[in-house]
């Protein structure tokens, strides 16, 4: 059955132009050619670049980070309570003022600390900016090195600057090196990047990240089988250039170098606006698109190829919508806040109301004593008969 499967997936027609066969992929001559096989060194290099993440964060990431003024967040510890950890974790973490009141008679607590109580427990479970950082400071570093060897590996390719020989020879294309750790290293990026989404900050965009790197994966796997290469590095250099910025600029956010986050924030937008809403669809999917129907006849994989090539820009669509409402924010109010980001500021608009609350207590408490102060203290002053009123 196993057999019948395989021979079904890997039939001529499905990936290959007509008239070419498997046979004609094979090594000759000193000349190597793509085998799916090779894909499989994807998944240790995976693991083995989050073991080189995890001692990067530890004693290059956090240790700049300390440089830079972020510091480790000391956290109030919470009274343990049952009844309301059971709340919080099965029921909301925002109860509404009914069930607040409800919970304080069930606990014999006042309300006032039933809702301290539930705002320090929602900040428990908010990431620190060390984190944030270390996360931000990991990527900024791949892309740049990956940015950098890419530029090495194709700055001297001809279909870089003639996009007519990404067909020329179609599909009899030898692999060169350098096309081989460009690939491999990353799709071993992803790959690690979908093993540690479970560990890494959830964002409200964690579906599109997912999406993303699944059709990242996907997208890899299948040029890479079907040989489409040179295409392929074009697609990868064009996300990653921008990418860099986005990175650094969430770096000097989280160090609150704000006006250097503007100007690199700024920078990655229009990075992002030319390479992935300008080059990308008008000039790479034309020639994955449009170019190929000149030379070959419509077949399966290109077609799913260029599929794949849309999703990926839906995303990018989907993503220059977030970047368009960042810069309105930033246009009308001097700073910019992720809009893709977990609850932090709202935990911090908390903390501030938290300490309003107090020190309007304070304040009231304050008043009532000086008031019963300054009646004991002169109480002599008032006329007898007068003490009740």
């Amino acid at each position: 059955m196993f057999q019948m499967f395989k021979e079904w997936f890997w039939l001529e027609r499905f990936w290959l132009p007509p008239t070419t066969k498997w046979s004609d992929l094979e090594d000759h001559d000193g000349l190597v050619f793509v085998k799916p096989s090779h894909l499989c060194m994807s998944i240790p290099y995976a693991f083995g670049l989050i073991i080189i993440r995890h001692f990067f964060e530890k004693f290059i990431a956090s240790p700049l980070a300390k440089t830079i003024g972020i510091k480790e967040e000391v956290r109030k510890k919470i009274t343990p309570n049952t009844v309301l950890e059971n709340f919080f974790k099965h029921s909301t973490r925002k109860p509404s003022q009914t069930d607040i009141y409800g919970l304080a008679k069930k606990c014999n607590l006042t309300e006032r600390q039933v809702e301290r109580w539930f705002r320090s427990r929602r900040n428990q479970d908010r990431p620190c900016r060390m984190k944030k950082f270390q996360e931000a400071c990991w990527r900024f570093t791949f892309y740049l090195m990956i940015t950098i060897a890419g530029i090495a590996f194709l700055y001297d390719k001809p279909w870089v600057y003639d996009l007519w020989e990404v067909w020329n020879g179609y599909p009899r294309q030898p692999l060169l090196p350098s096309q081989y750790w460009y690939y491999i290293l990353e799709m071993s990026f992803y790959w690690s990047l979908l093993f540690s989404l479970g560990s890494d900050i959830k964002r409200k965009d964690f579906l599109a990240h997912v999406i993303h790197h699944l059709a990242a994966v996907s997208l890899m796997s299948f040029s890479w089988c079907a040989n489409y290469i040179r295409s392929g590095t074009l697609v990868m250099i064009l996300h990653d250039v921008a990418d860099i910025w986005l990175e650094s600029a969430k770096m000097f956010s989280y160090a609150g170098w704000k006006q250097t986050c503007n100007i690199l924030f700024f920078i990655f937008s229009i990075i992002f606006f030319i390479s992935r809403l300008i080059i990308f669809p008008f000039w790479i999917l034309y020639f994955t698109l449009i170019l190929p129907l000149q030379y070959l006849e419509p077949f399966f994989s290109c077609i799913f190829l260029n599929l794949q090539l849309m999703v990926l820009q839906i995303l990018n669509l989907y993503w220059g919508y977030f970047i368009l409402k960042m810069l309105k924010r930033c246009i009308f109010t001097k700073n910019i806040q992720d809009v893709r980001s977990d609850d932090e500021d709202e935990y911090e608009e908390e903390e501030v109301e938290e300490e309003e609350k107090e020190k309007e207590e304070a304040t009231k408490g304050k008043e009532t004593d000086d008031l019963k102060n300054g009646l004991g203290a002169n109480r002599h002053l008032i006329p007898n008969g007068q003490h009740g009123c």
